[in-house]
């Protein structure tokens, strides 16, 4: 298993303007992903993939490799993460297993990192995605008709109220994590699929940044080294 680490980093973050780059816990976002996974010995290289040039000098001063600038059609608003990485396996083709590492996810640590690596070594699993336990079951949602205001059952069936502890436990993807076999990506195109196994994280260090109170409440759990 030869391991390409990728850490995706656009420069036309919306919803905090380069927030790839604002200093959070002293240091700016993306220098909390490459710190840790320089730290992790299980990745052969690791490489930041960007469209910014200030991305990419800030990233090459905390250590990272930054051998590209991503061409604009991979780093449009709407592009799947599985196009980063999927040019990043057409750079370096060599590498049989890519692993992929948000820099909204800054509390994932290097235990988490290799944990989600040998999951994938020992399962033999296609691909494996980190996950964290949702606080919101699909039984408790609805959709709202905005015009009437009317509630409608997420499930499309009738109301079923249950206790919290007589459902099946669910869990989402945190961001943090994605992990799996170069030609299988290229073959399906997804991270997620028949062959793939959930790493479970805790809620705290599965705050994947995307709004200002996300930045409030990591920050304030970088600050107190949860990390």
């Amino acid at each position: 298993m030869k391991i390409l680490a990728i850490i995706p980093a656009r420069g036309g973050s919306k919803g905090i303007p380069r927030k790839n780059i604002l200093e959070i816990a002293g240091k700016p976002l993306i220098a909390h992903s490459i710190l840790t996974a320089l730290k992790v010995k299980l990745i052969d290289k690791l490489i930041v993939s960007t469209d910014d040039e200030e991305i990419s000098d800030i990233s090459k001063h905390y250590g990272a490799d930054v051998p590209f600038l991503r061409p604009k059609d991979y780093a449009k608003d709407d592009s799947p993460g599985y196009l980063t990485a999927l040019h990043a396996i057409s750079e370096f083709p060599s590498y049989s297993d890519i692993l992929l590492l948000q820099p909204t996810s800054p509390l994932r640590n290097i235990e988490d990192i290799e944990g989600i690596i040998k999951l994938r070594q020992k399962s033999k699993a296609k691909s494996a995605v980190s996950v964290t336990y949702s606080w919101s079951h699909p039984e408790w949602c609805y959709t709202l008709n905005k015009n009437s205001m009317n509630l409608t059952s997420f499930l499309k069936k009738k109301d079923i109220f249950h206790n919290r502890q007589n459902l099946d436990s669910t869990y989402i993807p945190n961001g943090a994590l994605y992990f799996c076999n170069s030609k299988w990506l290229q073959s399906s195109k997804k991270f997620i699929g028949e062959d793939t196994k959930a790493f479970i994280m805790p809620p705290e260090r599965s705050i994947d940044i995307d709004s200002h109170l996300d930045w409030f409440f990591a920050e304030k759990l970088l600050e107190r080294e949860f990390k």
